[in-house]
């Protein structure tokens, strides 16, 4: 993995779910979304995992270099 963002998103049954945004380094595949979700599994509270994964290009940025969270779902 190259970069990691994580934040909640809107969810219908929960309100908010935790949902990560990976940029992988190499080329993207299904392994590494695997990967992430067993290492959350080993290390995290089930209320701390990400249950929503997406593999993205890049993250957004503002001026500052800061990931702008409110922008993740644009993610290209």
């Amino acid at each position: 993995m190259a970069e990691v963002a994580v934040a909640g998103t809107p969810s219908d049954e929960w309100g908010e779910v935790v949902t990560a945004w990976i940029v992988p380094a190499g080329a993207p595949d299904a392994a590494l979304v695997e990967a992430v979700t067993a290492l959350a599994q080993e290390r995290l509270a089930p209320y701390k995992r990400p249950r929503i994964v997406h593999l993205v290009d890049s993250l957004p940025r503002n001026a500052l270099g800061k990931v702008v969270k409110h922008r993740l779902d644009e993610a290209p």
